[in-house]
């Protein structure tokens, strides 16, 4: 069997293990109120995280150039160009 099908296979049945056992602690065991409590708590976090992550990165992350600026660079660098080409020999 390829290695990947077997990854996939194994990753289908830990899902299905997982929901299982997920039902069963929700509905039938006596610490439901606790999971439940722990699923809304890990949910809740897991969106703060991120969103607390993609703050940060906006926060560190320079602006980028503006085009004016990028259009004189180029602008200038075909010039340097050009005047390279006028100047060698052919």
């Amino acid at each position: 069997m390829h290695r990947d099908k077997a990854v996939g296979l194994g990753l289908v049945a830990a899902g299905i293990v997982g929901i299982v056992l997920y039902g069963w602690l929700v509905f039938f065991s006596p610490w439901q109120l606790f999971i439940l409590q722990l699923t809304a708590f890990a949910a809740v976090a897991a969106v703060l995280g991120i969103l607390a992550w993609v703050g940060y990165a906006l926060a560190t992350t320079p602006p980028p150039k503006p085009i004016e600026e990028i259009e004189k660079e180029v602008q200038k660098a075909l010039e340097e160009i050009e005047k390279q080409l006028k100047e060698s020999p052919q």
